[in-house]
């Protein structure tokens, strides 16, 4: 029986594993390769599967016995968790024009779409929400992953009615707040409140509400992972940068940094290691980086001068 080659029509996605072109080793018929897979156009056999999936990962419910794929994954930082429907203007799905009276009927459906678009003042103001945190994480340079844990906590409290009488955007930046004290992520609540829509009073109070209530686990926060950025922003040496993280951890060691400002004392830090190493910079600035004033930072230098020779013991 006769056969044709696959590869003159197809392409074939892993070329370093070559597919026979012969009859079908069942019913002797006619072989057809389609994507990396051949397979018998007569009886269906597939003869061999060289398939690579680029469609992204599938996502089932719990109790779905149908297997199909469902799309992209949920996601928090939607209110509807990324459910909804978008209607286009004046192109259709291959790129073609669309005529003005479709383009007009499209209007009409996106005028509706809109109006029904929330089920409820909760969800609007949910979706108020969710968008002030995109907003707060990119002016923060934060993580798509910050984002959706701000998110999902912004959802947990509407959940547990905590923004009644409160204000959404503050309840946005002290989420952004939250993750960042329960994650890796090392920003103070001066520079989240430096790009929130609210002032840093509000912020507090909302921050004091969510770990309150919701009981956030926040460990407190360790004055060396402040350095680097403090560093980058005073334009210190590697080395004195280096010799202020030594620091910071030795007195995390000895239970001298527990219960103070970890900013401030990560600039009394590297206060204190540039005075060893002779780099100059101002307390100021020194103080305006992290947040507090010049005075916290020459009591934390006072304090690790004066105590850092018993933490070497």
């Amino acid at each position: 029986m006769a056969t044709i080659d696959p590869y003159q029509r197809t392409f074939d996605e892993q070329p370093d594993e070559p597919i026979p072109a012969d009859d079908c080793p069942e019913c002797a018929g006619r072989l057809r390769t389609d994507g990396g897979e051949t397979r018998c156009t007569d009886c269906g056999l597939v003869v061999e599967a060289c398939r690579v999936d680029r469609r992204g990962p599938r996502t089932f419910d719990e109790d779905d016995t149908d297997r199909r794929r469902t799309g992209a994954p949920l996601t928090e930082a939607r209110h509807d968790r990324g459910l909804s429907t978008k209607i286009g203007y004046s192109t259709d799905g291959n790129g073609n024009a669309l005529s003005g009276r479709k383009q007009r009927q499209l209007a009409r459906l996106r005028r509706e779409h809109t109006r029904a678009k929330w089920r409820s003042k909760a969800e609007r103001n949910l979706a108020h929400g969710c968008t002030e945190i995109a907003r707060l994480v990119g002016a923060l340079g934060l993580d798509h992953d910050d984002r959706e844990q701000a998110s999902a906590l912004f959802r947990s409290a509407q959940q547990a009615d905590l923004l009644r009488g409160r204000s959404i955007e503050a309840f946005a930046a002290a989420a952004v707040y939250a993750v960042c004290r329960c994650t890796a992520a090392t920003r103070t609540l001066g520079e989240v409140a430096s790009v929130a829509q609210c002032a840093r009073g509000k912020v507090t109070n909302a921050y004091d509400v969510l770990n309150d209530d919701l009981g956030l686990p926040a460990p407190p926060q360790r004055p060396r992972a402040f350095i680097p950025a403090l560093a980058s922003a005073m334009d210190v040496p590697t080395e004195t940068e280096s010799h202020a993280r030594a620091l910071a951890e030795r007195a995390w060691a000895a239970g001298e940094s527990l219960g103070t400002h970890p900013a401030g004392f990560a600039a009394g830090s590297l206060a204190v290691a540039c005075r060893d190493h002779g780099v100059d910079i101002v307390q100021q600035d020194l103080a305006s980086e992290a947040d507090v004033t010049p005075n916290t930072v020459r009591a934390h230098r006072d304090t690790i001068e004066a105590d850092r020779e018993a933490w070497a013991r």
